[in-house]
């Protein structure tokens, strides 16, 4: 039998579950850069991958952090020292920048926080509230996926009861799994571009006109 079952599931779930830094956990002081980095870079590290090399690669690099800010999604640092609002930014963009180009993630952020302009303070919803707001979404998710398996395995099962060698139906199930995993991805992905496409660019065409 595949031992991707119920409580597999549900331990990944805890083990990508924790690898968030909560917001009480962010600190409220400013920092430099590289002091910054390394408390990105340690704490939300471990939601990465291992590389080839077996080890953990940096969340985020000095070149990567002047292009965020060159490209307008990050605001400058003040006497090159970053505060709160920096580092709530770079996480959110670590979370969504496995997903969503730099452009989108631009398109997405520009009408709801003030990206080119610091010294404005009007925004619909502050940086805090959607970090906090984000995690708690994510929290949701990963307890619908727990609960959800059940059902998605029972189709699959389905799919592979006719294969009649052990291993090669637990190698099918297995296969379609990830599959199953892959197609939500995709179809998520997708619906979050097309909402970008539709509404976001459209909207700021409409501003520009």
């Amino acid at each position: 039998m595949t031992e991707i079952n119920q409580d597999f599931i549900e331990q990944s779930v805890k083990k990508l579950d924790k690898a968030d830094i909560a917001l009480s956990a962010i600190p409220n002081l400013p920092l430099y850069m590289e002091q910054m980095r390394q408390f990105i870079n340690q704490e939300a590290g471990g939601a990465k991958r291992t590389d080839t090399e077996d080890k953990i690669s940096d969340v985020f690099s000095k070149a990567m952090i002047n292009n965020y800010t060159k490209a307008g999604l990050l605001n400058p640092p003040q006497n090159k020292k970053y505060n709160r609002d920096h580092i709530l930014m770079l996480l959110l963009i670590n979370q969504l920048k496995n997903v969503l180009t730099i452009h989108d993630i631009k398109l997405l952020f520009e009408p709801i926080l003030v990206l080119s302009n610091p010294d404005i303070k009007d925004v619909i919803i502050s940086i805090e509230d959607i970090y906090d707001t984000f995690l708690k979404i994510k929290d949701d998710e990963y307890k619908d996926a727990g609960r959800d398996f059940a059902e998605k395995f029972k189709i699959i099962k389905e799919k592979t009861q006719h294969i009649a060698d052990a291993d090669k139906q637990d190698l099918a199930e297995d296969f379609l799994i990830v599959m199953t995993l892959v197609a939500e991805a995709n179809i998520a992905k997708r619906l979050a571009e097309d909402i970008i496409d539709e509404i976001f660019e459209k909207r700021k065409a409409v501003k520009k006109a």
